[in-house]
């Protein structure tokens, strides 16, 4: 599936719905891993003052052709449009896509990362709130690092965020129950919830720093760790090596 039917689309139906009316309904968050959760749709149209600081650091960093990949309701997108930026936002939502178009975002394409017919260069790409998601599992990093490399300048970025979960399985004397025998433990699965939309299924990964830079290593890539956050979050910089 390159991109989304309007009818399987429950985030972008939320994005949508904000954007032409100023509110929206609960957009719940399933997984077979953790509790029902709601995602605020309010906060996918957040400034760049009301953003965490990795963003906002990412923000800052972003210069030349800019691509945000996965742009969702264009925060960071629009963000950087004001800053005077070059920015190409792209989503697999349709109903995204037209709630960035509202929003006076110039350059927006709906469309998939992986389709080949999308050859543009960019000097900065990023890939915020949880970039590495797109990925879904861990044997599917080195895919995502080799399409981005194709997309990118020779001195160009590469600004990606995520998580390492380990805290999930802490316990109090500060070891980890983590089975190193089972599936990598930042690979989730998750799926939305919007009014009557549900959308497919999809897996989620979140992948901790050092195991993100082997993986650019092995790929030609060399990665940085930029910043990190207040809960095991944080930015990466990766270019080629």
């Amino acid at each position: 599936m390159m991109t989304l039917s309007k009818y399987k689309d429950p985030m972008g139906a939320a994005i949508l719905d904000y954007q032409v009316n100023g509110t929206a309904d609960t957009l719940r968050i399933l997984s077979s891993m953790f509790e029902e959760d709601e995602m605020p749709v309010a906060h996918l149209f957040r400034t760049k003052r009301e953003m965490p600081l990795l963003e906002r650091k990412a923000l800052d960093m972003a210069q030349g052709r800019i691509l945000d990949v996965g742009a969702g309701a264009g925060c960071h997108a629009l963000a950087l449009q004001k800053a005077g930026k070059e920015v190409t936002a792209i989503d697999i939502s349709p109903l995204s896509c037209e709630a960035m178009l509202q929003r006076g975002i110039d350059k927006v394409q709906c469309i998939n990362l992986f389709d080949n017919t999308f050859k543009e260069k960019f000097d900065t790409i990023l890939l915020l709130m949880n970039g590495t998601g797109i990925a879904g599992k861990i044997a599917n990093l080195p895919k995502l690092f080799s399409r981005l490399k194709e997309l990118l300048t020779p001195d160009g970025q590469i600004l990606i965020d995520s998580s390492d979960l380990k805290y999930i399985y802490k316990n109090e004397d500060g070891s980890f129950d983590i089975d190193l025998n089972a599936a990598y433990y930042g690979e989730v699965d998750y799926q939305m919830v919007y009014k009557d939309i549900e959308g497919e299924p999809f897996d989620w990964l979140y992948v901790d720093f050092p195991l993100l830079a082997a993986v650019a290593e092995n790929n030609g890539l060399k990665a940085k760790l930029i910043a990190e956050g207040d809960h095991y979050d944080y930015l990466a910089q990766i270019k080629n090596a």
